[in-house]
C-alpha cells in the first residue's frame, strides 16, 4: 500500500513539473513571437489581430488542459471514493 501511494505521489509531481516546464516555455516562445510581430508590424501600426494571438490561444487551451491534470483532476482518486460510498450505501 505505501509503495502504491509513494508511486501515486511520483506521478503527481511528475505532471506538475512537467506543467511548470511547459508554462516557462509558453511564456518564453509566446514573448519571443509578441517580440517579432512587434518589430515587424506593431510598430507600424497595423491594423488587425495581432497573429500571436492565435498561437496563445490554441497554445493556451493545450496548457489549462495540462494545468487541470497536474492540479486538479486526479480521476483515479475521485473514482475510488466513489466506490468506497457505494460499498458503504450497498451494507446499509
Amino acid at each position: 500500500m505505501l509503495q502504491n501511494q509513494d508511486e501515486k505521489l511520483w506521478k503527481i509531481a511528475r505532471k506538475r513539473v512537467e506543467f511548470r516546464n511547459s508554462l516557462y516555455a509558453y511564456l518564453i516562445i509566446n514573448g519571443f513571437l509578441w517580440a517579432i510581430w512587434w518589430f515587424t508590424m506593431g510598430r507600424l501600426g497595423v491594423v488587425g489581430i495581432p497573429w500571436p494571438i492565435w498561437v496563445m490561444l490554441g497554445w493556451g487551451f493545450g496548457l489549462l488542459k495540462q494545468y487541470y491534470d497536474a492540479y486538479k483532476g486526479d480521476n483515479e482518486d475521485k473514482t475510488t471514493k466513489e466506490y468506497e460510498r457505494l460499498k458503504r450505501n450497498q451494507q446499509l
